[in-house]
């Protein structure tokens, strides 16, 4: 008998179930769950902290995000931090379906259109040792593999081919979709019947890292796929476990997803008014000792946004819950304080994942402002970026106006 069960990241401990040591031991092994022995062949199974599903033997887990946040939600925020020309529907019908076959349907949908007026060819560069002069002579090469001999020759040159960078992704992502077991036969036969059309790529090699590929006028047919093809590379496992079962899992860091599409999406929003953003900007607390100066703390903030090379504006993302009754934890306060003041920076905003109204609380005996951003992530991939739009607007407007300088008509 199937078992499928439903969590919420932010859930306590699962009603006791019955499952065999070993689907414990693989769940358990995934880092997405937390698995304690209940006695009599059962286990509670707690939430870790992260978002996804894991299928092994007859088990399946999904742990969903906290505030109601829907699958298609979940990989636009993933694609979107990767690349902003990630588009909502990139995403669209995925919503109310279970999160690997979503997947595997998503991937089918994107590669299919990809490959709709057949495989992409280009040029890539060869090396091998022929008997007929073909492209440039690797000299060095031949004289050190075969001194004093003519042929063959260890020559450099290009072929036009299928076997490119696009390619070897997409074949990547539908191999690694067909390795999820209990899919259904529809969706597996529309996986093998893509791969087909992917004759003459070749497959990655187990851990390599994925191909770089640059985004043209001429594969432009491919980005969606390209896009939704790393979001399953980079996030999804199909392998075999212990004796015949075997485990596929889909998993991700809500915090880090939110934080990276906080920071990309602001990064975007901000390039509308003048000065620079920076990601993951380093600086220190503290000032520099000649006789300490390795023993400083480091300070790493989310975006920083500099006028003239000179920090402006602060920003910090936090994927956390609010009490019942709307506070956050005095810690990202007291944080944010330190931002201000190692930077000289009058404003920081931190950004929270979920509903709301921007509050400012301002520090006692400075001159120091801490602004409390909520951005909903049930809202739609638009009004998310909208939100951060009027985030970067009400940031700029607010920096001139304590700098006392006129806030210019920047188009954004």
């Amino acid at each position: 008998m199937s078992i499928y069960i439903t969590l919420s990241e932010l859930d306590g401990p699962s009603e006791p179930t019955e499952m065999s040591d070993e689907v414990a031991t693989l769940l358990a092994a995934s880092g997405l769950l937390a698995v304690a022995p209940a006695g009599n062949g059962h286990w509670q199974i707690t939430p870790t902290g992260k978002v996804g599903c894991i299928q092994t033997g007859d088990v399946q887990v999904e742990v969903r995000p906290k505030d109601k946040v829907g699958l298609s939600r979940l990989l636009f925020l993933l694609g979107y931090a990767r690349d902003p020309g990630f588009r909502p529907g990139d995403v669209d019908g995925v919503e109310d379906m279970e999160l690997l076959p979503a997947l595997a349907e998503s991937l089918c949908r994107h590669v299919r259109r990809a490959l709709g007026l057949g495989p992409l060819q280009g040029y890539v560069t060869l090396e091998d040792s022929l008997y007929t002069v073909r492209g440039r002579i690797r000299i060095s090469d031949q004289l050190a593999s075969r001194p004093g001999m003519l042929m063959p020759l260890e020559a450099a040159f290009d072929e036009y081919t299928v076997d490119i960078a696009e390619n070897r992704i997409l074949l990547a992502a539908l191999r690694r979709m067909l390795g999820v077991p209990r899919l259904g036969d529809d969706v597996r036969g529309r996986l093998r019947h893509l791969v087909a059309k992917l004759d003459g790529v070749s497959a990655l090699r187990p851990g390599a890292a994925l191909p770089v590929w640059q985004s043209t006028r001429l594969n432009r047919r491919y980005h969606p796929a390209l896009r939704f093809a790393e979001i399953v590379l980079r996030n999804c496992s199909a392998e075999a476990g212990e004796g015949d079962i075997r485990v596929a899992s889909f998993m991700v860091n809500m915090a880090t997803v939110f934080e990276d599409f906080v920071a990309t999406a602001l990064t975007e929003a901000m390039a509308g008014f003048p000065g620079m953003s920076s990601a993951q900007y380093e600086t220190y607390m503290d000032e520099l000792e000649p006789d300490r100066p390795g023993n400083r703390v480091l300070m790493k903030v989310d975006l920083v946004h500099a006028v003239d090379a000179v920090p402006a504006m602060v920003f910090d993302a936090k994927y956390k819950a609010a009490t019942p009754w709307g506070q956050y934890p005095n810690a990202d306060h007291y944080q944010m304080l330190a931002y201000c003041t190692a930077l000289r920076v009058r404003r920081a905003w931190l950004v929270y994942a979920g509903p709301g109204e921007v509050e400012t609380r301002r520090v006692r005996f400075t001159d120091k402002e801490i602004a409390i951003f909520p951005l909903d992530l049930s809202r739609s991939p638009q009004e998310l970026l909208e939100r951060v739009g009027d985030l970067a607007a009400d940031a700029w407007r607010l920096f001139c106006e304590s700098e006392r300088i006129a806030v210019k008509d920047v188009a954004h």
